[in-house]
């Protein structure tokens, strides 16, 4: 399934001055909301040479992240399949970390944390570290951020590891899940759509997903704002299955009434700051 570009989507702009880990993650937020890419274009609005693109452009090729073509770079694979964790790890780098810290502060010491993969997971996950907290993660990268904290007690789910995301999907997570009551479920998400909710481009994870809103007490969705707009293939819920939802201030002012007025909380972060 296609995806859309969304009113919060940001330009993926950085200047002259920018290091080359801001300059992959600009050309990778442009690619996913553009689909292709020109060397000369992206030099204007990098503010680098055309012969620094091209090195960067090789060098994400290299990693499997774009698809070099003639002139500029492609998606590796169709703007509606799921992209490799490598690439979301290296877009809104900042953003996702400012909106960790946020999701962090909503919970308190001593609470349950059902906490959910992804790249938007991770940054949470780090965020947590140092807090006396019981995690549950619903992946084996969030276990091995987590698993050398002095604090933080861990709950292993089990079940099946999806390949590549390393999330944990199946009966077996399901069941455990279906056992435990959680404080918090933070919850991100691939796509954001007002008519069709959260989603996910693969089923089993969506499936986890509905599973983790059902357990929990609280749902804190955490997703920065090129989410929105977006679809993916497999629902999760309806936007008011979150009970709050901590996002970008790059997220347009009609989206945002339109999220407050379906049920949930907003809670924003500014993206300026976040770098």
């Amino acid at each position: 399934m296609k995806s859309g570009s969304g009113s919060g989507s940001g330009s993926g702009s950085v200047r002259g001055g920018a290091s080359k880990e801001q300059r992959h993650g600009a050309i990778l937020e442009v690619l996913r909301r553009d689909g292709r890419l020109d060397v000369a274009a992206l030099g204007a609005l990098l503010s680098v040479t055309e012969m620094t693109v091209r090195r960067d452009l090789d060098e994400l090729a290299a990693e499997g992240l774009v698809k070099r073509v003639r002139g500029g770079a492609t998606l590796p694979v169709g703007s509606g399949y799921e992209p490799p964790f490598a690439a979301r790890a290296k877009t809104n780098v900042e953003v996702k970390r400012a909106i960790a810290a946020r999701v962090a502060g909503l919970v308190a010491d001593g609470d349950t944390v059902l906490l959910d993969g992804g790249s938007t997971g991770l940054a949470v996950a780090e965020a947590l570290a140092d807090r006396v907290v019981t995690v549950c993660p619903l992946s084996l990268r969030i276990a091995a951020q987590l698993a050398s904290s002095p604090t933080v007690r861990l709950r292993m789910p089990g079940g099946a590891v999806r390949h590549g995301e390393q999330s944990f999907i199946g009966p077996d997570t399901l069941d455990y899940l279906g056992l435990h009551r959680f404080d918090h479920f933070v919850m991100t998400a691939s796509a954001v759509s007002f008519e069709a909710g959260f989603m996910e481009w693969d089923p089993d994870d969506a499936a986890v997903k509905r599973k983790g809103c059902a357990v929990s007490d609280a749902v804190i969705a955490a997703a920065d704002s090129s989410k929105f707009g977006r679809t993916g293939f497999a629902v999760i819920g309806p936007v008011d299955v979150a009970d709050t939802v901590v996002t970008d201030d790059r997220l347009g002012r009609e989206d945002r009434d339109r999220l407050a007025q379906a049920g949930p909380v907003v809670e924003l972060v500014a993206a300026a700051a976040a770098g």
